[in-house]
């Protein structure tokens, strides 16, 4: 039976050491300060920004929240964000997606600065990514970087298999990986055969967003195994990509939905403003 990792507590470690480091920063001057803009009224979105602003405040970081009308023009957004590149006292910049339809999301990423791209959305920072002279690393795939080390596994030698290649998560978690050692291989709609790629997986990282995709005969046994799908099943209950009553049984450790790796994201954020803070 594997051993379950609690991302709620592998979080609450993190969070503990990113407090502890922003005293000793605040003493000899300011705190890290964050910034986050939602363009609309979504609700999902208004509960992910108000969890941020709550996480900042956990561990005394300077935050500010901008919330502007549906109907707010993409030159009037990318003025704001160009105001808050120049302010000394904003380490991070995030802007929630999805903003409305008439905004080009890629235009507003690239004119936020690199520096001050806490997501690690923007051209230049997955570049840097990609040579692995990096920062900043997306949120998602740096906290599953996170969950795997908690396990006490060396990626070093490892085959890693994800499935999903999305800019998001796919492709950055796969260079992360590579990163630390791991031989990769990435997985999406277009693969054959795909059992028997994931069944030589030591490390699997499912990011397809389809429940009940991953199964048991999917899963070699021991592996660990990694479900960063935030899906919604018949019931509408939160499930992710993994059939977890199965795969529990073969894997040696595996992340629940809820409770895996959506607790790393923010924190992940955090960190990632906190390193944006020493940078500058």
């Amino acid at each position: 039976m594997a051993v379950i990792i609690d991302g709620k507590l592998v979080a609450a470690r993190l969070r503990e050491e990113i407090r502890s480091e922003t005293e000793k920063i605040k003493s000899a001057g300011r705190a890290p300060g964050l910034a986050v803009i939602l363009v609309g009224e979504d609700p999902a979105s208004q509960v992910y920004v108000s969890n941020k602003e709550k996480a900042c405040a956990e561990v005394g970081f300077y935050s500010e929240k901008y919330l502007l009308p549906e109907n707010t023009e993409e030159k009037e957004l990318i003025a704001l964000i160009k105001r808050l590149n120049s302010d000394v006292n904003i380490d991070g910049i995030l802007v929630q997606s999805p903003v409305p339809k008439h905004i080009n999301y890629e235009n507003i990423v690239d004119a936020i600065d690199p520096s001050k791209d806490v997501d690690a959305f923007s051209p230049v920072n997955v570049g840097r990514i990609m040579i692995g002279n990096y920062s900043l690393a997306p949120c998602t795939p740096a906290g599953v970087m996170e969950l795997i080390a908690s396990t006490g596994t060396d990626v070093s030698g490892k085959n890693c298999v994800v499935i999903g290649r999305s800019n998001i998560v796919g492709k950055p978690m796969a260079m992360l990986l590579m990163h630390a050692n791991g031989t990769v291989t990435v997985c999406h709609s277009k693969t054959k055969d795909l059992k028997n790629i994931t069944r030589t997986a030591d490390i699997l990282v499912s990011s397809v967003g389809k429940p009940k995709f991953v199964t048991a005969e999917m899963v070699k046994p021991g592996a660990i195994v990694i479900d960063v799908g935030m899906n919604r099943d018949e019931n509408g209950k939160l499930t992710g990509d993994v059939v977890f009553d199965e795969v529990s049984k073969i894997a040696s450790f595996i992340t629940p939905v809820p409770g895996g790796v959506g607790p790393m994201t923010i924190t992940m954020l955090l960190k990632n403003t906190l390193t944006a803070r020493k940078l500058h």
